[in-house]
């Protein structure tokens, strides 16, 4: 047996041994019982991914940052939105500002001019874009603020985020899936390796700030559900559906949901006084059925949970436009559900881009297995660090950043519902 699978077997063996600490990380586990070799060796098998190491280079980087006094801040002596060819006394720190914080090239064209132009312009749109902000180039109340936000209060952020990668479990050598809920992205990675970037990426829609939360989760893909049928949660059938019905009985009808009474007895879309009588003592549920207009869309990909959380499709792709998505029930929509699909049954001897366009395309239900379970950690980090050697600072949309603790509830989901 080699060192390394020693140390693995080692780390393995602790958490068998110590019931009290059993479901707590394996490498905090380590971290606070181990010998320091072994502690070491934690932090180097369960933080091989590249977004980790990646975060470790920023660390050091912005510590190298907040240290330089020769960094001009940006005071900007009023609260003016500034717009592009708009006079700024504090252009050329501004520029210098940029410039340190890898926004704009140490040999771009300097306008002495005192104007507000390009390349500053293009420089503020990329600062904008890695701060999860509208990339318009106008320095408004939200860049005014990233841009005056001290640099030494980056490090703990990023050490934040570092320590959240931490407190995940390990991942094998095999595929696995991340969805970032500050960045309202989705990562698809192929392995662990050291010079592993994601096979891809897109955008995701993600639970609702203080209503509906998309919770943190370390959970296993299991199948997908081509036209998946949309079974209604009775919360959103309490709140939501029975007060339409009361005042449109025709409602059901219209959205092509159907009644479904005991031993899943499908008994049409009608309307009466019993019908939501029998809907609010629970004897009667609701449920849409498949189709392009399924707030699932036409692929559901389940990773079972106890708070109901899955990945799917939309129809409404219009919110993929929009630099803030936090508009689901809890749920997490895709930009792009027949790649994602498509990825996911690769090395599947039936399966290809072609067998998954046509499953998408109906009529029928159909649950597949996946051809090996894949990981997917739904994250809260509001800094990533890309290969492209880029920073993002990310809003902290759901406050979690500001609770040192990072106990919020985070209630059961009850997605998705698109209206």
């Amino acid at each position: 047996m080699s060192m390394r699978s020693l140390s693995l077997y080692a780390v393995t063996a602790l958490m068998v041994a110590l019931p009290s600490v059993a479901r707590r990380p394996a490498a905090i586990v380590c971290r606070t019982t181990c010998s320091a070799a072994l502690v070491s060796f934690a932090d180097s098998t369960f933080t091989r991914r590249l977004d980790y190491r990646l975060l470790v280079r920023a660390l050091a980087r912005y510590r190298l940052l907040a240290a330089d006094s020769a960094i001009p801040a940006f005071a900007t002596p009023s609260s003016r939105v500034v717009r592009p060819g708009d006079s700024l006394a504090m252009v050329s720190q501004l520029r210098a500002r940029l410039i340190a914080l890898g926004d704009l090239a140490v040999t771009a064209a300097s306008n002495s001019d005192g104007r507000y132009a390009e390349p500053v312009v293009g420089a503020v749109r990329r600062f904008q874009e890695r701060h999860g902000l509208d990339d318009d180039g106008i320095i408004g109340p939200l860049t005014r603020t990233a841009l005056q936000f001290p640099l030494a209060l980056r490090v703990p952020q990023i050490e934040r985020s570092l320590e959240r990668i931490r407190q995940e479990p390990p991942m094998d050598n095999g595929p696995f899936i991340t969805v970032n809920v500050p960045a309202y992205r989705l990562f698809a990675f192929d392995g662990t390796d050291m010079d592993s970037v994601p096979a891809f990426d897109m955008k995701v829609i993600v639970g609702r700030a203080v209503r509906t939360p998309t919770p943190t989760l370390v959970e296993q893909l299991r199948y997908l559900e081509f036209w998946p049928y949309w079974n209604v949660p009775r919360s959103i059938l309490v709140k939501e559906i029975i007060p339409k019905l009361r005042r449109d009985s025709a409602y059901l009808h219209r959205e092509n949901m159907e009644l479904v009474g005991q031993g899943d007895a499908v008994l049409g879309d009608a309307v009466t006084p019993a019908v939501i009588g029998a809907l609010r003592a629970g004897r009667l549920r609701v449920r849409q059925r498949p189709g392009a207009a399924n707030p699932l869309g036409l692929v559901k990909f389940v990773i079972p949970n106890e708070s109901n959380v899955y990945l799917h499709d939309t129809p409404n792709k219009a919110l993929f436009s929009m630099v803030r998505r936090d508009f689901s029930h809890g749920c997490i929509r895709l930009e792009d559900a027949r790649d994602l699909a498509t990825w996911v049954m690769k090395g599947h001897p039936a399966w290809n881009e072609d067998s998954v366009a046509a499953a998408m395309a109906g009529p029928g239900t159909r649950r597949v297995a996946v051809p090996r379970t894949i990981p997917v950690l739904v994250e809260y980090n509001t800094v990533l660090a890309t290969a492209d050697g880029r920073v993002w600072f990310l809003p902290d949309v759901y406050g979690r950043d500001s609770d040192a603790l990072n106990k919020r509830p985070e209630g059961p989901a009850v997605c998705p519902f698109e209206r």
